[in-house]
């Protein structure tokens, strides 16, 4: 994949922004970036105990994806495999952070980490299966290597 450079976040209200216009639809399509996907879901592990990523995310994302003009195809918009991959990576690289950590560096933390790429789940999935109408649609085992 091409090498993207990180894009940090410069807040903790940055990261809030980011998570409320997900969670209330009203984040600007082109701000739903790679780094925004990662920072929802640390950010609601971190300050929104009310959301459990690995069940809510689907409906969230689906229905914000709609909200912006988007849609959720087996080509295009949600991705369940790739969802639930990155909210398992990003659960567990939380709890290797310190409670007290202020948001924005945590966030930035997880931003400069081994599982930010967007292409890290090609270590654990070959490209066939990962981006497959069945990957799309529900959870597939990887191929490769064991997802923790």
């Amino acid at each position: 994949m091409t090498d993207h450079p990180i894009r940090p976040f410069p807040s903790d209200e940055a990261v809030r922004h980011v998570g409320e216009g997900l969670l209330d639809r009203t984040l600007p399509k082109e701000d739903w970036t790679h780094e925004a996907h990662l920072a929802s879901c640390l950010w609601l592990l971190r300050e929104r105990c009310d959301v459990v990523p690995e069940r809510d995310l689907p409906a969230i994302i689906s229905s914000y994806n709609l909200a912006t003009g988007g849609e959720n195809t087996d080509s295009a918009g949600y991705h369940e495999t790739l969802t639930q991959l990155y909210a398992r990576g990003v659960r567990a690289f939380n709890a290797t952070l310190p409670a007290d950590l202020p948001l924005v560096d945590a966030v930035n933390a997880l931003l400069a980490s081994e599982i930010a790429p967007r292409d890290w789940p090609l270590c654990f999935y070959s490209r066939e299966r990962l981006f497959s109408v069945e990957a799309r649609r529900g959870w597939v085992e990887p191929d490769l290597a064991p997802a923790g």
